[in-house]
């Protein structure tokens, strides 16, 4: 069967919101965040042109404009106000936050860490820039660092979630199955709604052939019904496993909602192909697949190997030769051949 090559997905969370530092001003102190989506935003554009032009100094009006660059993404002209305000007033941790969420999007990583890590010279126990640190240095594969501001946010606030799905997504990655599990159950712990750790929590477990994997499959699909990748995790599971008619129950379900899942077919045609020796509706599904995508080299191959066990040589010929097209050294495709007199 075609390996299947599990996508993390993760939920943005350094990028979802632009989040304020708390720091030690008095009260009226602190840089205002604006609620763009509330108020004329165009407007409010005017009144800060106005702002700045009377007053250049004017760094509050500055990170203000920026937030409104960053709620119409024009990143490049939020990230010059941010740089302004920094130079104008360093004492303003929101304002390196900014500046390093604003950075991080336009991929400048070193402005990012030096922005966050201003940040945090100025209110080291801000829990939102320790976490998006970590996940910086997450991305960055540098895991340690990543561990580290990880522990520091947990220090700060041991109930939050995100902390726990980083160092999870860390563990997971360095090959410590075993802290992986620990740290991604905690986050459902913390936060039963949280699909993406279930879905760790289910490739985890179907990594060690492990049956509770369906069960945080549909969790996940209880926290985001429909979910394709979810369907389709269990549904692999479920083949792998020899439940074939849950398998195609969930590939199924995905089709209905999305007709162009190549894998899905891919996956009906595998169990009609080699569990129920359907061949007639082998070919039907892999060419679906190859209808959605038609460089789809598997497809190619087992509906050659549909129409070799049907008996139609010369369309078995044809696709094991595009299989080959596509991927030269199919080693496969070329046994086929060699054994229908065809090189």
């Amino acid at each position: 069967m075609k390996s299947n090559c599990f996508t993390i997905v993760l939920s943005c969370l350094l990028l979802a919101t632009i989040s304020s530092c708390t720091n030690n001003s008095e009260p009226g102190e602190s840089a205002k965040v604006l609620s763009v989506d509330s108020l004329d935003s165009e407007k409010q554009m005017l009144d800060l042109n106005n702002r700045i032009a009377a007053k250049p100094s004017d760094a509050a009006a500055y990170y203000e404009r920026a937030q409104i660059f960053i709620q119409k993404n024009i990143l490049q002209q939020a990230f010059r106000d941010l740089s302004m305000a920094t130079i104008l007033d360093s004492t303003k941790p929101e304002y390196f936050l900014m500046l390093a969420d604003v950075s991080f999007r336009g991929l400048q990583i070193q402005q990012a860490v030096k922005a966050f890590e201003k940040c945090l010279e100025l209110d080291p126990k801000n829990i939102e820039a320790n976490l998006k640190l970590s996940e910086l240095y997450m991305y960055l594969k540098a895991y340690p660092k990543a561990i580290e501001y990880a522990n520091e946010a947990l220090r700060i606030d041991s109930r939050r979630s995100k902390a726990y799905f980083i160092k999870g997504f860390v563990y997971k990655e360095s090959g410590d199955t075993v802290r992986a599990l620990s740290s991604f159950t905690t986050v459902t712990e913390l936060d039963p709604q949280n699909y993406d750790a279930y879905i760790q929590l289910g490739i985890l477990n179907a990594a060690k052939d492990n049956d509770i994997a369906i069960q945080y499959y549909s969790n996940a699909l209880r926290v985001r019904p429909g979910s394709e990748e979810a369907l389709y995790n269990r549904g692999l599971y479920y083949q792998e496993s020899g439940l074939l008619e849950k398998a195609e129950e969930d590939y199924k379900s995905i089709l209905a909602k999305n007709s162009n899942y190549a894998d899905a077919y891919y996956n009906l045609g595998f169990i009609a192909l080699v569990n129920k020796k359907d061949y007639p509706e082998a070919i039907k599904q892999f060419s679906a697949a190859l209808s959605v995508n038609q460089n789809y080299v598997e497809a190619f191959y087992n509906r050659g190997l549909a129409y070799q066990y049907s008996g139609d040589k010369n369309s078995a010929v044809k696709d094991y030769r595009s299989a080959l097209s596509i991927y030269p050294t199919y080693t496969l495709a070329k046994e086929r051949l060699s054994e229908l007199g065809n090189q």
